[in-house]
């Protein structure tokens, strides 16, 4: 068959394309930067007629839409990549004679108040309107390595105190990627012509407070202390984390958490041929060090930068008058600064220090901000070696901590590094 795959460099998508193809099967991928023979380009924020999608359906068999975002940024609108785009690329399908239409939605999106529900219940009211062949696919909780879900609840789950929103009592049905890929592609392939929509779960639900214990558990963590946090806490730090770069953590995704999120397996029973993964083997051996690499650096990189941001803020306060002024002027005096230049570069240090820490805390890309620090705390180490050595022999060790903030900073410049070439 000849299969078009939207979102085909998603989380479910990538693999899904990955096993289609190894079926022999031949998959044509959409995307904004398209390359290759079966690789269209393909823009959810800006295609939203039918007659852009029309052209490139020629020839195909079956329609897998696989896009979806968890949090809007720009144009890339729950509405346009939900909803709009998806709509106009199913009306194309029914012009084009596509055999089969499948839509990856969200289970509990039939139900759901939150706007991610509705705009993906809205496309799937559009396709379940059409007279064509559709299967509206509504997977629970996917979990796997490199997805958003895994990463979020294994960071929880690794946590030496793990937070758990009112108390936990949510009820979750996760299912393993490689089980949700499975169902799908025996979506594709069967020859049924009933329209349907399918739950896909794991086999039972279980509180999320279980579950944390199951994932720490499998990650061979200790068993964990948990705190409940209140509801209001919880809703306004999900209001201040969404604006915050990177994190896993905003209203909506609060919000569909505290809906639940379980079905009956049968869906997922007859697909498979066989009971889904349970929870305790969501995580394989030979996943299990990666994954927990992966969850504890989640954590532990933002408290780092967030602790060498506060020394740099701290020493600018400490340099604007908590510190002796004419103490400084005679430290400054030492290595050669007086008259009118040692106030110059007093304060001016000291603006620099609040300035660096300000903009590790909230730039989002700081790889040239890590080599401004390393050359700041290099250039006063050197200097103060030479000019003042006697700090090499002090008890606080006030130079020798230097080492310390210089191979941190270089940890952080690596690692960051790395992740935006990854994602880029």
């Amino acid at each position: 068959m000849v299969i078009l795959i939207t979102g085909a460099t998603g989380f479910i998508g990538r693999r899904l394309t990955g096993a289609l193809r190894a079926a022999g099967h031949r998959v044509v991928t959409t995307g904004r930067h398209a390359a290759g023979a079966d690789a269209i380009a393909a823009d959810f924020t800006r295609d939203l007629t039918p007659e852009i999608w029309a052209p490139r359906l020629a020839g195909v068999d079956v329609v897998v839409n696989a896009v979806g975002i968890l949090r809007e940024r720009g144009n890339q609108t729950f509405e346009n990549i939900h909803t709009r785009a998806p709509q106009a690329l199913f009306a194309a399908c029914e012009e084009a004679g596509v055999k089969k239409v499948v839509q990856i939605s969200a289970l509990g999106a039939d139900r759901g108040s939150t706007r991610y529900f509705t705009s993906k219940h809205a496309a799937d009211q559009y396709l379940a309107a059409l007279p064509i062949h559709w299967i509206i696919v509504q997977p629970s909780l996917v979990f796997g390595a490199g997805g958003s879900s895994a990463t979020l609840f294994t960071l929880l789950a690794s946590l030496p105190i793990v937070p758990l929103p009112g108390g936990g009592h949510q009820q979750v049905q996760p299912i393993h990627i490689d089980d949700a890929v499975a169902a799908i592609e025996e979506i594709i392939e069967s020859s049924a012509t009933d329209r349907r929509r399918v739950a896909l779960v794991g086999p039972a639900p279980i509180s999320l407070k279980n579950f944390l214990q199951q994932l720490r558990a499998r990650l061979q963590l200790p068993h964990a202390r948990f705190m409940s946090i209140p509801a209001g806490i919880m809703r306004a730090s999900a209001a201040v984390a969404e604006h915050l770069p990177g994190s896993l953590l905003d209203r909506e995704t609060l919000s569909m958490l505290n809906a639940g999120n379980t079905a009956p397996p049968d869906d997922t029973k007859r697909l498979l041929g066989r009971p889904p993964r349970a929870t305790e083997q969501l995580i394989g051996d030979d996943q299990r060090d990666a994954l927990l690499m992966a969850a504890q650096l989640a954590w532990l990189l933002p408290l780092l930068r967030f602790s060498i941001a506060l020394v740099w803020i701290w020493t600018g306060i400490v340099s604007l008058g908590l510190y002796p002024t004419q103490d400084s002027y005679e430290l400054l005096a030492r290595v050669g600064i007086t008259g009118a230049l040692a106030p110059v570069m007093l304060y001016g240090a000291a603006v620099l220090d609040l300035l660096v820490g300000i903009g590790t805390m909230l730039l989002r890309r700081r790889r040239w901000l890590w080599l401004l620090q390393l050359a700041i705390i290099g250039g006063y180490t050197l200097i103060i070696t030479f000019k003042l050595p006697e700090f090499w022999l002090h008890p606080y060790g006030p130079l020798s901590k230097n080492l310390v903030m210089l191979a941190a900073i270089y940890l952080l410049y690596t690692l960051e590094a790395r992740r935006w070439n990854t994602s880029s």
